[in-house]
């Protein structure tokens, strides 16, 4: 009996061991928590979505440097900002890098509200989506489209059609200098003004975009392929809308998408060359410590880090096996209910590779973790 007992209290202590000393990938070697700035510009816009690093210098942009969008205006209405801030981690200093008209016409329906999805090329042009609304409500809202700007702030052209029906979660690139491919979610298709019932639609869609880029000139529209659909998307008074917002690729040409109203995060097969939709995609990881998975980037060895919408975590996953890897809180603000309700949403790794940058929505900052 006591050979018994030693043996199942040895067992018991060599996997708590195993576990302790198991790496946690990623996110368990950023603590130092740093707010670098307020990202609101002198025109009073809130509620910063899109977190951008800068690849090259280009116009006024340095290397390195983080832009940021703003998705409401001075009244805090969402889907009317108009402003991108420019953060510049060597002087520490924010400039306003763009404005964009709000009377742009050439988007559907008119208006501008800078969404989650932008990005920065390396032949300098920025890619950033609007999400429209004329009120500040879903039930006001438009189309939208994708905005291209140079690398000076100006805008230089469009990108909209029947694809293309509110432009949310962060892209994905392949970015090879003069050709381009965008992956965007789209989650406005079918959703009107938020009911009592906050009913789901199974409409949002994942589009893959070509993009030829001739030198000194705005990309070029080369195709559309729609290569996920059916999606879970919905208006919300709170948040505006809901649905798959992050996006990150693989080294496999698989891309991930955060289904957060499913909470869960979905594989695309085959996104670089696939003609056809995967609907739903194929599922990696659900519940867990994911707490409706919102932004999404990929983590220096290879995992995503996903952020929470409903606490203040944020998530890092395996996407080979599905293994939710460890959580760390980027956000303790116990005047919210969890701490961080509410208030991340965009989230990139820096360029070196040992931090990241995400945004507070809620208090309109920028801030590092390395």
């Amino acid at each position: 009996m006591k050979k018994y007992v030693l043996l199942v209290v040895l067992v018991a202590f060599s996997v708590r061991t195993a576990y302790a000393n198991e790496s946690k990938g990623f996110l368990e070697k950023v603590h130092s928590r740093t707010t670098l700035t307020s990202t609101i510009p002198d025109n009073g816009d809130q509620n910063p979505y899109a977190v951008v690093v800068a690849p090259v210098s280009s116009g006024k942009i340095q290397k390195g440097d983080v832009l940021v969008d703003n998705f409401n205006n001075a009244k805090n209405l969402q889907g009317t900002g108009t402003t991108i801030i420019d953060y510049n981690p060597a002087t520490k200093k924010i400039s306003l890098f763009a404005k964009i008209p709000d009377n742009l016409k050439k988007c559907p329906g008119g208006g501008v509200g800078l969404s989650t999805a932008m990005t920065i090329l390396k032949s300098g042009w920025i890619i950033v989506g609007s999400t429209p609304s004329k009120d500040g409500t879903t039930g006001t809202k438009s189309e939208g489209c994708l905005i291209v700007l140079d690398a000076n702030g100006n805008v230089a052209g469009t990108i909209s059609g029947p694809n293309i029906n509110d432009p949310w979660g962060n892209m994905a690139v392949i970015d090879n200098d003069t050709t381009a491919t965008l992956f965007v979610s789209n989650a406005g298709f079918g959703v009107g003004a938020p009911d009592a019932s906050s009913t789901n639609i199974n409409k949002a869609t994942v589009l893959r975009i070509e993009l030829a880029i001739p030198a000194g000139k705005p990309p070029i529209v080369k195709s559309q392929t729609i290569i996920a659909n059916g999606l879970s998307e919905r208006a919300d008074k709170d948040v505006f809308l809901i649905g798959p917002t992050g996006l990150a690729l693989s080294n496999q040409s698989t891309l991930y998408v955060s289904d957060a109203l499913n909470n869960r995060i979905i594989a695309i097969d085959k996104a670089t060359t696939r003609q056809d939709s995967a609907g739903t995609g194929r599922e990696i990881t659900k519940d867990g410590l994911l707490d409706r998975p919102l932004a999404m980037t990929t983590t220096p060895n290879g995992n995503l880090l996903v952020t929470n919408g409903k606490n203040g975590q944020a998530v890092e996953v395996d996407p080979v096996t599905g293994k939710q890897v460890f959580a760390q809180w980027l956000d303790t603000d116990k005047a919210q209910t969890p701490p961080g309700n509410g208030d991340l949403f965009g989230i990139t790794t820096n360029l070196s590779g040992d931090g990241l940058y995400y945004v507070e929505d809620d208090v309109n900052t920028l801030v590092s973790m390395q």
